[in-house]
């Protein structure tokens, strides 16, 4: 049985995990019989948004704490998970993929990954185990990845694969419903939500991705 690890990044689209992204992934994971780790870095958030109006409010939230929702409560900090533990990692995508487990949202390609972020994935990546990255996520993959030129996507939008490119990556554009497989680098990616429309034509994206990393996870 593989066990593999899903990065949340809060509880929220606007400031966190993305939650039909989230649960999808633990959904198709569970379906096809992996153990899964939740695990997210213990920090504030960016910031909170008030869902309702998709304006900032003025409270402070913790990113693992709120990441626990999802999770309902079996949850990891981040700083005790070693590549060793895990057969392979997800991170699903959501605003706080590029607000809170980096700050792409505010700095763009000149952003800085969060420490225990940038350290697994590269130990993961490093022990050629495979790692999928959902909707904005891939940003993290091209910044902390560059050097090795990984295949990503996120669809379409012009901004974000820019940004990819800038940061070492090669944008693949893809539709909702497909996966981009980066086989030497063992990355997959799927855009979900950046191009969305509806949570069936994300979860088309997210089953194919979820299928893949099980699979590379077993070579």
């Amino acid at each position: 049985m593989a066990k593999v690890g899903v990065v949340l990044s809060g509880c929220g689209v606007y400031d966190g995990a993305e939650i039909h992204e989230a649960t999808l992934t633990l959904y198709f994971l569970d379906k096809a019989g992996a153990q899964i780790l939740c695990m997210a870095p213990d920090v504030n958030q960016m910031h909170v948004i008030d869902h309702t109006r998709g304006e900032p409010s003025s409270e402070s939230r913790n990113v693992l704490c709120e990441s626990s929702r999802i999770a309902r409560g079996e949850i990891k900090n981040m700083k005790d998970v070693k590549a060793a533990d895990l057969d392979a990692l997800i991170f699903p995508g959501g605003f706080g993929a590029a607000k809170n487990l980096c700050d792409f949202a505010v700095k763009g390609p000149d952003c800085v990954v969060n420490p225990e972020v940038a350290r697994l994935i590269k130990e993961v990546h490093a022990a050629k185990k495979p790692v999928g990255f959902i909707c904005i996520a891939p940003v993290i993959a091209a910044k902390v990845l560059g050097a090795a030129n990984p295949k990503l996507t996120i669809g379409n939008d012009p901004g974000a694969s820019g940004a990819i490119e800038a940061m070492g990556g090669k944008h693949v554009q893809a539709p909702v419903e497909g996966i981009v497989v980066d086989e030497a680098n063992r990355i997959v990616t799927t855009p979900a939500y950046m191009l969305g429309p509806t949570i069936s034509k994300v979860a088309q994206g997210i089953e194919k991705l979820v299928a893949e990393i099980l699979k590379m996870a077993k070579k």
